[in-house]
């Protein structure tokens, strides 16, 4: 386990308790989502809705404005709203997969109930998300960046839909 990490771990950890969006913020996610999924967005935590904003406006300032990028980068998380986690929770998800990362992903094949719930909702949550935009009206493109977010890409991405799950994924991981 990588011990440097903590503090900026402990620190998301306590983001995530406090965080919530500004009203201008929200305003930002108004003019990129459609009405549908605008209320898929406003049904998630504060705390994630904070974190989507976020990874929105990283992708923002390297110049992206790739609509259905950002749209990905609000709705990337959206999954989480089946299966409400608390932070202790979420706490949890984030040490096993750094001592068990195995453990971590049998527990996520599960049924998200009893102590088991918290993994199935990482490891389930984009496909559940995916659906939601779907259903919500959003475009395919949008609908696959979703469901792709945690994917491990094995070598940079030559399609459009490859890059912008790059550009997705690095800016999820720096938010």
């Amino acid at each position: 386990m990588n011990l440097s990490r903590i503090p900026y771990r402990l620190s998301q950890f306590w983001y995530a308790v406090t965080a919530a969006p500004a009203p201008q913020d929200l305003e930002q996610a108004r003019t990129i989502l459609s009405p549908g999924e605008l209320q898929l967005f406003m049904k998630m935590q504060p705390g994630e809705q904070a974190h989507a904003l976020r990874v929105l406006n990283c992708l923002r300032r390297q110049g992206e404005s790739e609509p259905r990028l950002l749209q990905a980068a609000l709705l990337h998380d959206v999954g989480k709203i089946r299966y409400r986690l608390n932070p202790w929770q979420r706490g949890l998800i984030v040490l096993t997969k750094k001592i068990s990362p195995g453990a971590a992903r049998r527990w996520g094949e599960s049924e998200p109930a009893g102590w088991r719930a918290a993994f199935t909702v990482a490891a389930q949550h984009p496909a559940w998300g995916a659906s939601l935009a779907e259903a919500a009206g959003s475009d395919p493109l949008t609908v696959s960046l979703v469901r792709r977010h945690q994917e491990h890409l094995n070598q940079p991405g030559s399609s459009l839909e490859e890059r912008l799950l790059q550009k997705l994924q690095a800016a999820d991981e720096q938010s």
